[in-house]
Parts: structure tokens; C-alpha cells; sequence
């Protein structure tokens, strides 16, 4: 059985590669304990994974891909981007993206990145994304997060740059 394009696709040694879910929201939030650490108002709430193997380009590649997503809607289509908007990025950590539940019933997040080679990647890719044009505001790597969000559509897509080329990131 092939399952080309899972995210459990290369599980056994194979590249993997850094995956977001990326979702349209009128609001988002992040707080820790009782204190409030990242608000936006409107723009899209990123969860972040990062994989053992992932390297810096690849989070500076996703970071393009999802600056220039064109899931806002004129004239009853999506056809702006998130700077076209105004809008904001709330970029939240998210290890469990790398969870593997194949087997047994406790996920696996063995091939998550480490927490110091996950932490400068989630960091690379937000400064990614700000060289992108777009207002990131961020969670805590390595905190327990509420996170909040009121979803807009919804617009939901699950990204991985498993696979892309340079061409896969152009303009249209």
C-alpha cells in the first residue's frame, strides 16, 4: 500500500521535513498560566513543527510559501495574501505535528527535532517570515500554551515542504 503525500511518508530514515498547519483566524491568542504572551486580531494562527532533520531553508521556504498564501477572500474568491490584508501571524510551536500513531495507541515524537535545534529553527523560520513582510507574533517554545483561536471560513490547509521545488513557490 502506498501512502505518498502521508506525513508518516520516510519515517524510516527518510527526509523529513518541516510541516504547518496554517489557518485563517479573526482573532488567536497564546497565554501562559495567567499571563497573555502573543494577540493578533486578525491574519492566520501557524502550528510549527519541526523534524529531526529539517535545516534552516526549509522553514525559510515554508515561511515564503505561507507569506504569499493567497487565502483571502475578494469578490467572493481567495486571492489575497496575508499582507495584502493587513493581517498577522500568530506562530505557535507544535512538536506533536511530528507525532506518530501508527502503532499502539501513545504517539511516537521521536523524529521531532531536539529542543535546541527545534527552538533556532522555530525561530528562524519567524524572522523568515517577518523578511516575508508579515507581523509575526509568537508563542513560547517549550511551554504548556492555551492556545486560542476563532477560525475565519474556516480555511485550514496542512503544509509540509516534503517534495517542493523552488518553482512551487512562485508568484500565482
Amino acid at each position: 500500500m502506498t501512502t505518498r503525500g502521508c506525513w508518516n511518508d520516510g519515517i524510516a530514515g527518510g527526509r523529513r521535513l518541516t510541516r504547518a498547519v496554517v489557518q485563517r483566524v479573526r482573532s488567536a491568542t497564546v497565554d501562559i498560566g495567567q499571563e497573555r504572551v502573543a494577540e493578533i486580531t486578525f491574519g492566520i494562527a501557524v502550528l510549527l513543527g519541526v523534524g529531526l532533520n529539517d535545516r534552516p531553508e526549509d522553514g525559510e521556504r515554508l515561511a515564503a510559501k505561507i507569506a504569499a498564501l493567497r487565502i483571502f477572500e475578494e469578490a467572493g474568491r481567495m486571492q489575497r495574501a496575508l499582507a495584502d490584508v493587513g493581517g498577522m501571524a500568530l506562530v505557535v510551536p507544535q512538536f506533536t505535528l511530528y507525532g506518530d500513531a501508527r502503532h499502539g495507541r501513545r504517539p511516537d515524537f521521536t523524529a521531532a527535532a531536539p529542543p535546541d535545534l527545534g527552538k533556532r529553527l522555530f525561530e528562524g523560520f519567524c524572522g523568515a517570515l517577518r523578511g516575508n513582510g508579515v507581523e509575526v507574533r509568537q508563542g513560547r517554545f517549550g511551554a504548556a500554551m492555551l492556545v486560542t483561536l476563532e477560525a475565519d471560513g474556516p480555511v485550514t490547509l496542512a503544509l509540509s515542504t516534503d517534495g517542493w521545488r523552488e518553482s512551487d513557490l512562485g508568484s500565482s
